[in-house]
């Protein structure tokens, strides 16, 4: 059983185990991750009836998506990890949306600042797991006609990345000793928010 967690687009955060989903939280709001994180594992270990270390570790979607959001996602799941002595299961977040489906698929989440985020994946192979082919990726709004262009895929357009699809993509990795997800954050681009260079004082 595994408490996932993705903050890549809205807010998602699910307890899963090997039979399905069995409670999950999701917003949309894409700038109130902090304010709703601690409240959804909150009530998703309740309505599940699981106690935190009645879990075998956490998953956590690793974007792509912009840096605040996701940053708070990751940082959570690592603590309630770190917190519980269970492992940390990374997983890319368009992955989960690729999840379960039997068609080749392009996965397309909003990036803001008028560009999309997109993977492009092949139909999956007999383990049942995502095969991305390409991405994750940035393209602008305007030029996304030069990835849809290429036959043969089904359009996804994600709002939010499901948690639950998330937790369950990482059991069944977990499950077919596929390697871990990256380690670090699939950003795409860097933070808004940057330091400063200090002026130099002239004595």
């Amino acid at each position: 059983m595994l408490l996932a967690i993705d903050t890549s687009t809205g807010t998602s955060v699910a307890v899963v185990d090997r039979a399905g989903t069995r409670a999950e939280r999701t917003s949309a709001d894409t700038r109130g991750h902090a304010e709703l994180i601690g409240g959804f594992i909150s009530e998703v270990l309740a309505e599940a009836g699981v106690a935190p270390d009645g879990l075998e570790g956490v998953a956590v979607g690793m974007g792509p998506g912009p840096f605040t959001g996701l940053r708070v996602g990751i940082a959570a799941a690592r603590a309630f990890a770190l917190g519980i002595g269970r492992p940390v299961l990374p997983v890319v977040s368009h992955d989960a949306v690729a999840y379960g489906r039997s068609e080749a698929v392009l996965v397309v989440t909003d990036a803001r600042r008028r560009e999309l985020a997109w993977s492009r994946y092949a139909a999956p192979g007999a383990d049942g797991l995502p095969v991305r082919l390409e991405g994750p990726s940035l393209v602008p709004v305007a030029d996304l006609d030069v990835v849809t262009s290429v036959a043969g895929y089904v359009r996804v357009d994600a709002a939010t990345i499901d948690a639950g699809l998330l937790g369950l993509l990482a059991l069944a990795r977990l499950d077919a000793g596929a390697q871990p997800g990256p380690s670090e954050p699939v950003y795409l681009r860097a933070p808004d928010v940057t330091l400063s260079t200090p002026k130099k004082v002239t004595p």
